[in-house]
């Protein structure tokens, strides 16, 4: 399986402004500039992107070791923080909430550790991973 996106970029780099398209046509030419990337403009930019996916990719993850160990996932809310400083993505923060019936806070713990460590985006990042995870 292959998946593709698109970015296009004119201009000089702080003054420009470029377009992110996904294969799949649901991200079409969403705009992004200096401004929305490193000076907190409104409009998206490639690091919120990259948090999505993440957010994700960690929770269908974590679904799928829950379903292993006998548990049905009522819900599971994953939000990510990707923190970019000095020119390179240094750190990624999950902030996991979920509620499954009769899992113990310890078999909790011991899945989201391994949907962090397992999950295809998290194995892609060459930065720190880091996790607050709590059942609700």
């Amino acid at each position: 399986m292959k998946r593709n996106a698109t970015a296009t970029w004119s201009g000089t780099g702080k003054e420009g402004s470029g377009e992110l398209t996904t294969q799949s046509n649901l991200i079409k030419n969403l705009p992004y500039t200096w401004a929305t990337r490193f000076e907190n403009a409104p409009g998206s930019n490639p690091e919120e992107i990259i948090a999505a996916a993440h957010a994700g990719c960690f929770t269908m993850k974590l679904s799928f070791l829950t379903e292993k160990a006998g548990f049905k996932s009522d819900s599971i809310e994953t939000t990510c923080t990707i923190n970019l400083e000095n020119g390179a993505i240094t750190n990624s923060h999950l902030v996991v909430k979920a509620k499954i019936a009769g899992c113990s806070p310890e078999q909790f713990a011991e899945m989201s550790a391994d949907a962090k460590a397992n999950c295809p985006i998290s194995k892609l990042f060459n930065c720190e991973i880091t996790l607050e995870a709590s059942l609700v």
